[in-house]
């Protein structure tokens, strides 16, 4: 049997301004900041939500190993929420959050999704999926 992986225990998103990241993925998404102290003893800081976490990593100042070309801005996401896409509507608009785009028929990971799509502070397209 060949090797193969199972689940995503984490991601790491490159930005430019930790606190505004922090703020907004609290405020806007619901995920919990929290600083971290790995085997090397530095601070670092996530975004915890679920049983899942996204590292960040300040532009300029990455953490070793890090991806090739760590830029700000360039990541696509879809987060999936139980909560029907017209209460995002309603959560964002009072939050003064552009809907770039939707609601929208997508295809997820398990099927069809209901999905709107929106920028963080870095520009990186946030997708907020429904599944129906």
């Amino acid at each position: 049997m060949s090797p193969a992986v199972q689940s995503l225990d984490h991601l790491v998103l490159t930005v430019a301004d930790l606190k505004a990241t922090c703020q907004f993925y609290h405020d806007i998404l619901g995920m919990t900041p929290e600083a971290f102290q790995p085997a090397d003893g530095s601070t670092r800081w996530a975004l915890k939500f679920g049983t899942q976490k996204i590292n960040l990593h300040q532009a300029g100042q990455e953490f070793d190993p890090k991806s090739q070309t760590p830029t700000p801005g360039s990541a696509d996401l879809c987060f999936l929420t139980d909560l029907p896409v017209d209460a995002w509507q309603d959560h964002l608009t009072k939050h003064m959050i552009e809907i770039e785009e939707g609601p929208v028929r997508r295809t997820g990971a398990s099927g069809p999704i209901l999905s709107i799509y929106i920028r963080d502070p870095d520009l990186n397209l946030i997708e907020i999926a429904q599944p129906l």
